[in-house]
């Protein structure tokens, strides 16, 4: 079973998408919150590079980049906190005979990044140090559809709904539902949309 990190273990979007809007703002591309989610979440750092290059310049791409690493850091350990339910879920899996062997992270952080959010929460222990796969993000739900696996999308957080709903993906707004609606629609991904 593949966890999306981001907005899935990590309540890490709202983190993200306020930096990208004040970054914005002192770089000279006026950003909503909206213009966020819709531009950035669920792309890679390559692909939201190159929409601020294109739309700024290249130095400023790499000046935002530098600044986002820094003034997220900066946020994730003054605020960061587990996705609401997510321990109860990851207690219901495990009571089900789904535990951590079962489990594994998709993100494009490293593993350094991983220890380190993972470990601000509480989470880190209850996964493997070498559980980690790169992420589809808030594409995961196509990818998944297009390997023919089943995916849960959940939409508790800035994820809408609409992001994730696809012919194979069992949405829903309430983590601790997980363990129940994996065992009773089988398992193999959880995904939401995110930005890092």
């Amino acid at each position: 079973m593949t966890f999306d990190r981001d907005g899935v273990l990590v309540d890490s979007e709202p983190i993200a998408v306020r930096t990208h809007v004040a970054l914005g703002a002192e770089l000279g591309w006026a950003l909503s919150e909206s213009d966020v989610m819709n531009r950035f979440v669920g792309r890679s750092t390559t692909s939201i590079g190159e929409q601020i290059a294109e739309r700024l310049g290249q130095g400023t791409a790499r000046l935002w980049d530098e600044r986002f690493r820094e003034m997220h850091a900066r946020a994730v350990d003054e605020g960061l906190t587990q996705v609401d339910g997510i321990a109860e879920a990851l207690d219901g899996l495990e009571a089900a005979g789904l535990g951590a062997q079962h489990w594994c992270i998709a993100s494009s952080g490293s593993h350094e990044k991983m220890r380190h959010t993972l470990g601000r929460v509480g989470l880190h222990q209850r996964f493997g140090p070498d559980l980690q796969r790169p992420r589809d993000s808030r594409f995961g739900v196509q990818a998944a559809g297009a390997a023919g696996m089943r995916s849960f999308g959940y939409a508790g957080g800035l994820t809408l709904a609409d992001w994730l709903t696809g012919p194979t993906t069992v949405v829903f707004t309430d983590m601790r539902r997980l363990p129940a609606l994996v065992t009773a629609h089988g398992h193999q991904q959880v995904t939401g949309a995110a930005g890092d």
